[in-house]
């Protein structure tokens, strides 16, 4: 089966799919959960042989952080999996219900959306991830994973597909590609895809939004920051940034900025400094070097990710130009505040236009998994249909049903009856 006639099977069987009980979407999950326990020592050597050829090419650390699959991060995936089994089912939840006229009712379900197209890093882990989201809330997936990763992919994927397969899911229920083409294919199929989410750099989600008519959800760069108002706690402001940066430094996630108030900046930053001491590089502006030994920054760091060891680090004088410096070189991904003053953290929240806000915590927090949506297929900084780490909500549209019993418009047109809306 070529690869057009591969995704048009996908698209019939998401007919399927959105027909399965949750019963029998729960039962292929055990079921993929139980083979990748099985398989776990295949599925290592096949990323020894990824992880080998990752550093024979010389790839970045942090590249090569994300793409090992060991023993934990398996454990991890089949955790997540069992706690996916014990969600509510997103699909056919009633949002309204509403009698239009006597016998004439309106309902509002939650349904699948059809077939999702999402094209990840090369991180292993993220395939479990979006294969049992899709899976669990009716949908077809077709899956593209970074080159670094392919061996543990295919891996991953044939034992994921296997068995959900034999425990009764339709064989189209999730595709795997293996090469760059695939992407130029997979963007131009609107007829049989309903949505793609790309995860990866700028330029490469502006390519995919560009170059297809398929609604396009998710995020570019992950530009993130920590505000210090002059009204924190220094005790608490420390290990929030170190834990913001340095927890797991590759993901979108992690804080690229620090905005530090005039009025704390003397004490805050040389104490972050000796705390951090050789773990964080920092760039900081003219008042930042002369506290600390740092280098210069530059009006272009402002707008980088770095997903490295390294933070920006800028004193502004109030937290209204905090609050413009996000808004303007953010992504609109996660931006937190330190402070101790409810007003300030209530100004903070409201008028930065991000997915996710924080009051004095990490930023490290924006996961689908530490949200309790059962992991995330990524974290969308759009503000249509989904916003934030994109769990089984974000993966379910919604249809309207409406029953009656002969009703016509003309009579409601002509005045012979009325609506009386009530809702139910």
């Amino acid at each position: 089966m070529n690869f057009t006639d591969s995704i048009r099977q996908t698209k019939k069987d998401s007919f399927v799919m959105a027909s399965l009980s949750h019963e029998q979407r729960n039962s292929a999950l055990s079921a993929v959960a139980d083979a990748l326990e099985a398989r776990k020592s295949d599925i290592f050597e096949a990323n020894r042989i990824d992880l080998a050829n990752a550093e024979a090419g010389s790839l970045a650390a942090p590249i090569i952080s994300r793409l090992k699959f060991d023993e934990h991060k398996l454990n991890d995936v089949i955790n997540g999996i069992r706690d996916l089994i014990n969600l509510p089912d997103p699909v056919g939840r009633t949002l309204l219900q509403r009698e239009l006229d006597s016998q004439l009712i309106l309902t509002k379900t939650t349904c699948p959306i059809g077939v999702i197209g999402v094209i990840f890093e090369s991180r292993p882990d993220a395939l479990v991830q979006i294969a049992s989201l899709c899976l669990k809330s009716g949908n077809c997936s077709v899956l593209k994973g970074g080159s670094e990763a392919k061996n543990t992919n295919r891996i991953l994927f044939d034992t994921i597909h296997d068995a959900a397969a034999a425990s009764g899911m339709p064989e189209g229920f999730s595709v795997l590609i293996e090469d760059r083409a695939g992407i130029d294919q997979l963007i131009k199929m609107d007829e049989y895809v309903d949505l793609l989410i790309p995860r990866g750099s700028n330029a490469f989600v502006q390519y995919i939004m560009n170059n297809s008519r398929i609604p396009v959800m998710g995020h570019a760069d992950g530009i993130c920051h920590v505000y210090v108002d002059g009204a924190a706690s220094i005790k608490k402001a420390v290990p929030v940034i170190i834990d913001s940066k340095t927890q797991y430094v590759a993901a979108c996630n992690a804080a690229e900025t620090l905005l530090v108030h005039r009025d704390i900046a003397h004490v805050l930053i040389p104490a972050l400094a000796e705390a951090s001491g050789s773990s964080i590089t920092y760039k900081g502006d003219e008042e930042t070097v002369s506290l600390i030994n740092c280098q210069p920054s530059t009006e272009e760091d402002y707008s980088t990710e770095y997903l490295d060891y390294v933070l920006t680090v800028k004193i502004v004088d109030s937290i209204d130009e905090a609050i413009d410096h996000i808004n303007r070189y953010g992504s609109h991904h996660t931006d937190c505040i330190i402070t101790e003053d409810v007003d300030s953290a209530a100004r903070f929240t409201s008028l930065v236009d991000s997915a996710g806000v924080y009051v004095n915590c990490s930023t490290r927090f924006a996961d689908g998994f530490r949200y309790g949506f059962g992991a995330e297929v990524g974290i969308s900084t759009s503000k249509l249909h989904a916003r934030g780490p994109v769990g089984l909500d974000g993966l379910v549209t919604y249809k309207y049903t409406l029953r009656g019993e002969g009703h016509i418009v003309s009579d409601y047109a002509s005045g012979n009856k009325e609506f009386h809306f009530r809702d139910l």
